[in-house]
């Protein structure tokens, strides 16, 4: 079993929320979307939502693509 890394570019949401807190998305990714009581926080959450959805993809030998163009991007916490 062979393993390797690869850096992947995304663009990802972040919308501040009328009641409070933000939510923050990857619109390439559907269903990778979490949210925080700030910036900061939504950030670090949906970082780790994309993680949890990477796995799951690989794991499943899922296209991230499905013939779409993804940007390349780089989340900063």
């Amino acid at each position: 079993m062979s393993c390797y890394t690869s850096t992947m570019k995304i663009n990802a949401v972040l919308e501040p929320q009328p009641e409070g807190g933000y939510t923050a998305y990857i619109p390439a990714l559907p269903g990778c979307i979490s949210e925080g009581e700030t910036e900061g926080e939504a950030k670090k959450n949906l970082y780790d939502a994309l993680e949890g959805y990477l796995l799951v993809a690989n794991k499943r030998s899922l296209s991230l693509a499905k013939g779409k163009e993804l940007k390349v991007f780089a989340l900063k916490v």
